[in-house]
C-alpha cells in the first residue's frame, strides 16, 4: 500500500489567529462541530456543547496536572542551564531535556535556586534520543514541592506572552501530577458546565495520561507512518473500565475529551481485558484506524504536520478535517492551546 504523504496534512494559518491568552470565560470560547456522516459544519459556543449529549451518554476527561517542568539552573562553573522535566522514574530520578544539551555530560552537577530553596541535580545517563537521567539531591514528596516552588509551567513554544494566572493553563479538575503540556480541549469546561451534563444524566469519568514534550513536535518524516511516536504513561481505573462498558452496553456515546483520551481509551480497547489499566502507551493513531471505543471527539484546533492533526483526521477523514479548518481560518477561530474547540460527532 501506497504511503500517506505528510504534507497532505498541512494547511494555512495566519499567526495572528495562533490564541496566546486564555479567555477571560473558559466556557466562552467558540466550538465548531463537525459532523462526519454528512459533512455539516455548525458554529456554537463552547458552553452549548449539552446540546449533543442524550441521557447515558459518557464523558471521559483526563485529570492530569502540568508541573512546572521548567528549570532554570547553573553548573558549577557559572553556565546557565535549562532542564524540562520529562517522566518521572520514580525516588530522585527523572528523564530530562536539557538545555545547552552538548554542555553536559555524565557526572556534570547542575544547581537550581529560588524562593529560599536549593536543588542540585547530576546527570547520570545520556539516552540516544539527547534526553539524560537526572538524579535529584531530593526524594519523594520533598522533591516535588521544591519543584513546585523554584519551577515554572513550560508554555508551548508558540505561546509568546506569559500568562497572568498559571492556573488557567490548568483543567478545572487537574489533580495528578506529571504533565509537561495541558491536555488542552479540557480547558474549556467549567464546574458549572460538568454540572450541567450531570444534571442531563451524563456520566462522566476520569483517565490519567501524562502528556510528554512530543506533542509539539511535528511530523517530520516525509511519509506519515514513519514518525516515531512518544510513549505517554497513562492509568485507568476501574471505574472508568466498568463505566465504558455500561455505556457500549446500552448503546450510548462514549465522547473522549481530547486527543490523550483518545489514545488512551484506543489502547486499552487493544489490550487483554482487564479491571483496570495503567502503562506506557505508543500508540500511533493515523488513517485508516478502526475506532473501538471513542463515538465523538472534543478537541482544539492542531498544528499542521502534527501527530495530532493526523489522529483527527483518522477519526474523521482528512479532507471533511482541512474543509473545517479552512472555514476556521475564514471565521477567524482561534487556534491551538488556548484556542477555540471542535465537537465531531
Amino acid at each position: 500500500m501506497e504511503k500517506m504523504k505528510t504534507e497532505l496534512f498541512d494547511y494555512y494559518l495566519p499567526e495572528e489567529l495562533i490564541a496566546q491568552k486564555p479567555l477571560e470565560n473558559r466556557q466562552e470560547s467558540r466550538l465548531m462541530v463537525i459532523h462526519r456522516e454528512t459533512g455539516k459544519l455548525e458554529h456554537k459556543k463552547f458552553y452549548q456543547i449539552t446540546e449533543y449529549f442524550d441521557e447515558g451518554d459518557l464523558l471521559v476527561i483526563n485529570n492530569t496536572r502540568v508541573i512546572p517542568a521548567r528549570l532554570i539552573g547553573k553548573k558549577t562553573t557559572g553556565a546557565k542551564v535549562e532542564f524540562l522535566l520529562l517522566n518521572f522514574l520514580g525516588g530522585n530520578r527523572w528523564r530530562t531535556l536539557v538545555k545547552p544539551g552538548g554542555k553536559l555530560k555524565v557526572g556534570n552537577v547542575v544547581v537550581f535556586s529560588g524562593n529560599d530553596e536549593k536543588l542540585e541535580a547530576k546527570i547520570v545517563e545520556h539516552e540516544k534520543d539527547g534526553t539524560r537521567i537526572v538524579e535529584f539531591s531530593n526524594s519523594g514528596e520533598d522533591l516535588w514541592k521544591t519543584i513546585e516552588r523554584i519551577g515554572n509551567i513550560p508554555l508551548p513554544p508558540y505561546i509568546k506572552s506569559k500568562i497572568d494566572d498559571p492556573e488557567r493553563y490548568q483543567t478545572v479538575y487537574a489533580k495528578e501530577k506529571g504533565s509537561v503540556a495541558a491536555p488542552t480541549a479540557g480547558l474549556h469546561f467549567t464546574d458549572e458546565l460538568l454540572q450541567k451534563l450531570r444534571d442531563k444524566g451524563v456520566k462522566i469519568a476520569e483517565i490519567t495520561l501524562h502528556v510528554g514534550l512530543g506533542t509539539f513536535r511535528p511530523i517530520k518524516s516525509s511519509n506519515v507512518e514513519e514518525h516515531d511516536i512518544h510513549g505517554e504513561w497513562f492509568y485507568v481505573p476501574r471505574k472508568t473500565v466498568r463505566l465504558i462498558k455500561d455505556t457500549k452496553l446500552w448503546n450510548k456515546k462514549v465522547f473522549a475529551v481530547g486527543t490523550t483520551v483518545v489514545r488512551t481509551l484506543e489502547t486499552i480497547a487493544r489490550m487483554k481485558e482487564a479491571e483496570e489499566y495503567s502503562g506506557w502507551t505508543e500508540l500511533y493513531i493515523y488513517p485508516p484506524f478502526e475506532f473501538k471505543i471513542v463515538d465523538a471527539m472534543i478537541t482544539n484546533f492542531h498544528l499542521p504536520r502534527s501527530s495530532l492533526l493526523v489522529l483527527v483526521s483518522a477519526f474523521a477523514g482528512r479532507e471533511l478535517i482541512l474543509k473545517a479548518y479552512k472555514e476556521a481560518v475564514k471565521e477567524r477561530y482561534r487556534f491551538f492551546s488556548f484556542g477555540d474547540a471542535t465537537l465531531i460527532l
